[in-house]
């Protein structure tokens, strides 16, 4: 990874982070509207799949250490999981699919609910928790977060194609 975008993959890390401070300073509800999940797309989309990975493991990690949200225990080890898919995948199915935007971020959306389950079902196996059943917590996950998913639908596209030429070719 050349130094350039290294310096792109921590400014969407650290936007991964701000953005859903701002959306809970203005009482918008993250769980629905997912302000984290923008900067890993973006990242993986301009960046490619190793960018998107790490935005993707390290922004709920920071974010908790710093902010406290999302918290730790159960949701950080089960977004680390989602995120990374979200941001590996969009970044490899772009690679190719390249003429159509909406295949990689559709296909890590899926991909990524997959994993959180997966993750959610460990995790709270883990920390005795209460047992969960893996495709509830998919379906209740994407009902949850339809307008996120739309949110993410229409911004994504439209900030990946106002994004300097100079991102997309590090």
């Amino acid at each position: 990874m050349n130094t350039k975008k290294l310096v792109y993959t921590a400014v969407f890390l650290a936007l991964g982070i701000i953005f859903p401070g701002i959306f809970h300073l203005l009482g918008l509800p993250g769980q629905v509207l997912l302000p984290m999940h923008v900067p890993i797309f973006l990242a993986a989309l301009t960046l490619g799949p190793l960018s998107g990975l790490i935005v993707g493991v390290l922004t709920p990690i920071l974010s908790s250490l710093l902010t406290g949200m999302p918290p730790m225990v159960p949701m950080v080890p089960i977004m680390v999981f989602e995120l990374a898919a979200y941001g590996f995948f969009a970044g490899f199915l772009y690679e190719k699919y390249p003429k159509n935007i909406f295949i990689p971020i559709l296909g890590a959306m899926v991909i990524g609910r997959i994993v959180a389950g997966i993750a959610a079902y460990v995790v709270f196996n883990m920390f005795n928790m209460e047992q969960i059943n893996i495709l509830t917590f998919i379906g209740t996950s994407f009902a949850k977060s339809i307008p996120g998913i739309i949110m993410i639908l229409v911004l994504v596209p439209l900030l990946y194609k106002w994004m300097p030429r100079e991102v997309k070719n590090s």
